[in-house]
């Protein structure tokens, strides 16, 4: 059995999570009192109409003493019953005021003298604890609805046992280092396609830019040292029982290096990680 433990700041799409998890077959609960956490896995039935998995979703509606002492109701549970993992979603704060002021919803923690953006604030001071904690911490800043429900699909679903889960993003530094990140490599030393005019047009998924950066020593050579780093400490990750890794790969637009070496080394390890994903961020999003 597993039970999915999904948090995060209001709008960051903790009801699309919820959603995705319900239609794959897991027993959802919304908005769950963190006093019930020990109890969940004897209270909730288990037979085979409704599945054996568990979600609930958790936030800033719960007591603040209760948000406070997460971390003691996670330890009362019976864990030899159920394989816990705890996933945290969140994008900045002028993302969510702009998802807010789009819906005109109502923030749970705003009133006559708390304002919007005070709430937002607060509402991540109150869930820091959570945050702490999370096994995967997803940035939904800059996904869409239809991508963050693969996401949760792909990498939690899809997950089988105490396999890590290991995802490539590509990314770009002037548009800042994803937020979600566990390991960063800077590949803004090598040699960029953008200067050559005839390159700029391209990503680095198409074949002129890998001929060009196939061609260059420096860049096989990042490539064999980022990926003999993996294969060295990624097992020791894995041994910690850390069960998400994200690794970020980032050049100056996020165009055409990041994506290139991106792309190389998911190829690389997904003979040795049964659950590899890819992501570049600034051509998706």
């Amino acid at each position: 059995m597993k039970l999915v433990i999904v948090s995060g700041r209001s709008g960051s799409g903790k009801s699309t999570a919820l959603n995705v998890l319900e239609d794959l077959g897991f027993y959802c609960i919304d908005n769950l009192p963190v006093g019930l956490l020990p109890n969940l896995i004897e209270q909730v039935p288990n037979n085979s109409e409704i599945g054996t998995d568990i979600a609930a979703s958790i936030d800033a509606r719960n007591t603040p003493s209760d948000l406070a002492n997460f971390a003691d109701f996670i330890h009362q549970i019976d864990q030899s019953k159920c394989k816990l993992e705890i996933v945290y979603l969140d994008a900045d704060s002028d993302t969510l005021l702009t998802r807010f002021s789009a819906t005109r919803r109502k923030h749970p923690l705003t009133g006559p003298d708390t304002p919007l953006l005070e709430a937002i604030k607060r509402e991540g001071n109150l869930l820091s604890h959570i945050a702490e904690m999370a096994d995967l911490t997803v940035d939904t800043t800059h996904l869409s609805m239809h991508q963050l429900r693969s996401m949760i699909k792909n990498r939690v679903v899809q997950k089988h046992g105490n396999e890590m889960s290991l995802l490539f993003e590509s990314f770009g530094f002037k548009h800042g280092i994803p937020k979600d990140s566990d390991l960063v490599f800077d590949v803004r030393c090598l040699p960029n396609p953008y200067w050559d005019p005839k390159l700029r047009q391209y990503c680095g998924q198409d074949g002129p830019i890998i001929e060009f950066l196939e061609q260059e020593q420096s860049v096989n050579d990042m490539f064999h040292d980022i990926s003999k780093f993996l294969s060295r400490w990624l097992p020791q990750f894995q041994d910690n029982n850390r069960t998400y890794m994200t690794v970020s790969i980032g050049c100056t637009g996020g165009q055409h290096r990041s994506v290139y070496m991106a792309e190389r080394l998911l190829r690389h390890h997904q003979d040795t990680h049964h659950n590899v994903q890819l992501r570049h961020r600034e051509l998706d999003g």
